[in-house]
This record gives C-alpha cells, structure tokens and sequence, in this order.
C-alpha cells in the first residue's frame, strides 16, 4: 500500500515545507502571507492478492511449494517373514497386488514425504511398469527376471536395482536373507537422471480445501472392508475415527509398522482386475508368475472417512493414470491424504462392505 500526496514523495513534501517556514521566518515583516499548501490526495492500493495454494500432487495436501523432486516407487515385501515393515506410512500411494503362491506385495510410491528408512525390498513383477508408469519416475527393486527388468525401462521409468549394483541398498541386521533388504531413499533420488527428475503428476482427483470427497458426500456410511486377494491374503480396512482414517489388519492381525504405528490411509481404492497366469515365468518353488491385467477397466469401490460409494475404473494406456468414475458419471474426488488401491482379482477375489 502507497500514499501520494500533491505528486510528491514524501521526502520531497517534508523538505519543500521546511523551505516555507524559513522563507516565512525571512518575510515576517512584510505585510504579505504566503499562500498555504494545496491539501493532498491520499490514494490507497489494495494489497495484492495472496499466493495461490500450491498442493502436492498425490496426496492434495497443501504443501507450500512441492519439492523439485521425482517420485520414488520401491517394491515392498508382504510375506509373514517381511513384517513389520518400514516406511509404508510415509507413503503417498501404496498398490497391492497378487503375486505367485497367492501372497502379496507392495508398490509404495513416495515422493511429499521420504522416510529415512524402506523395507524390506523385494523384486520387480510384470505388472509393475503399468501401475507405475504414470509416474514418469524412479522404480526401486532388489532385481527380478530380466525381461520384467526391461519392461521398467520400455516404460519410460529409471531403473534402481540391487541387483544392478545401484547405491542405497543394504543388508538390514537381525533380518534373514531374503527378508532382509531394505534402502534409503534420499540416496535412490540423488541417482536420478535428467529425464527422471520432475514431479509427478496427479494420479488421482482430490476434493478442494472445504468441499467433501465423493465418498463423503454421497456415499454409504461402513464400517469396514474386507477383502479376499487370494486363499492366502485376507486383508481387512477398519474405519477408526479416533485415528480420522481406515486401518489394515492382516486377516484378523492388525498390520503396524516396525515402529508400532499402525499401517493407516485416507483412502482405500479397490479395483477388480483381471489376473493372466500365462507369462510363461515362474518363482523357484515352481508357482506361476501372474500379471494383472492395469490397462482395461472396471468396477470399483472407493472408501473414505468412513464410507464409501461404488465406481468404475479405467486405465486407457501404459502411461496413463486409473481414471475413477461414480455412478452419477462425474469424476470420483478423494479427500486429501494417502491412499491404498487393492488390486482385487475379479474372477478369484471378493469385497465385503460391512
């Protein structure tokens, strides 16, 4: 805000008075006065409009200004020998998904929040370029089958392996081989490449600062969901309002991390897909490697603040995102926070809303 008074400055306006009274001072005798000054003009500008909010673009959360960094996605180990994990709460997105032997794994996306710690870190499987390639950024893994290897890399991702020899892996104590990789992710960002270096995009559309999401809004009040991925892997979200969001057992086991804090999200995305069991690999027990079918579409269940509303999905491409769309026709919008996508296969696998 400015002010302006008779043109002038004023530093000009205070030397240009002090003047009169000495000229005043120097005439007293005559009988002539000088002619007092013209009033002023006070103008006042409007102060200029506040920033706007900047939001990180897969969580929605205001942020201040996102950081000039790539996303970091590291392949997670789910098996009962890989539990507790570390990091996963720091993750913006997680995804799960089946894996040979009906046990599952992780791909958790980082990039608002690294933690100082990731694992345990395990191999990459053939669907994982489509589910991260939207991304544009960093795929962690321990190694893997070299044509999955090379599929990372067709996809337009930067290849971080153990394998490989990339720094930022190591040996954790006290854990068993092969339980017992784990990473620091700082040290995985610092390898990025020129081409691997901008923020991601937004994957999903999020509800603005003081609107509801779509679940909020127009969804079905729940209590729980659980879920059947295989005969193996029952896992089960419980909406805990204390918490202010939806926490994962492991069957009737609730899943925490290694430091205790129970594994939590905002939203729980579960998507039906379709599971191809003919890649043709298979693990060192004899089980078939499955890849689930991304790019398609189908139905969909989006679950947050405590309910949720039906959908459908879509995937038009190996580098496009999942598209959520409601009942209505209108884009399903997530409230702000992290989110879990189960992948549940359609044919095999069940949802129960309770």
């Amino acid at each position: 805000m400015g002010v302006v008074m008779s043109g002038r400055s004023p530093r000009r306006l205070a030397a240009a008075l002090m003047v009169g009274v000495a000229m005043a001072g120097s005439v007293a005798c005559s009988s002539h006065s000088l002619p007092p000054a013209a009033a002023g003009t006070v103008t006042t500008r409007p102060p200029p409009p506040p920033p706007a909010p900047v939001y990180w673009p897969l969580t929605g959360l205001e942020s201040g200004e996102v950081a000039a960094r790539p996303a970091l996605a590291v392949k997670i180990e789910n098996s009962i020998d890989a539990r507790p994990q570390t990091g996963l709460n720091s993750a913006d997105i997680v995804w799960e998904e089946v894996v040979e032997g009906g046990i599952t794994r992780y791909v958790a996306v980082f990039h608002s929040t690294l933690p100082r710690k990731i694992g345990p870190v395990r191999s990459v499987r053939p669907m994982d370029p489509a589910i991260v390639a939207p991304l544009r950024g960093l795929l962690a893994f321990s190694g893997g089958q070299q044509p999955f290897v090379d599929a990372v890399a067709d996809a337009g991702l930067q290849v971080v392996s153990n394998d490989a020899g990339a720094r930022g892996f190591y040996r954790l104590p006290g854990r068993k081989a092969p339980h017992n990789v784990y990473a620091d992710p700082s040290t995985f960002l610092a390898q990025a490449d020129p081409a691997h270096r901008s923020a991601p995009a937004e994957q999903f559309d999020f509800a603005l600062p003081g609107a509801l999401s779509t679940a909020a809004s127009a969804g079905t009040p729940t209590a729980a969901l659980q879920l059947k991925l295989s005969g193996v892997s029952h896992p089960r979200w419980t909406w805990d309002q204390a918490h202010g969001a939806w926490l994962r057992a492991e069957g009737a086991t609730p899943a925490v991390e290694a430091d205790g804090a129970p594994l939590r999200a905002t939203n729980v995305v579960v998507l039906r897909v379709e599971m191809d069991n003919s890649t043709g690999f298979s693990d060192p027990a004899g089980n078939p490697v499955p890849e689930t079918q991304i790019v398609g579409s189908g139905e969909a269940l989006v679950a947050t603040g405590g309910r949720t509303v039906v959908a459908t999905w879509s995937k038009r491409a190996l580098g496009a995102p999942v598209v959520l769309i409601g009942s209505d026709g209108m884009p399903v919008r997530l409230s702000p926070g992290n989110t879990w996508v189960e992948l549940v296969p359609a044919a095999t696998g069940s949802v129960t809303v309770g």
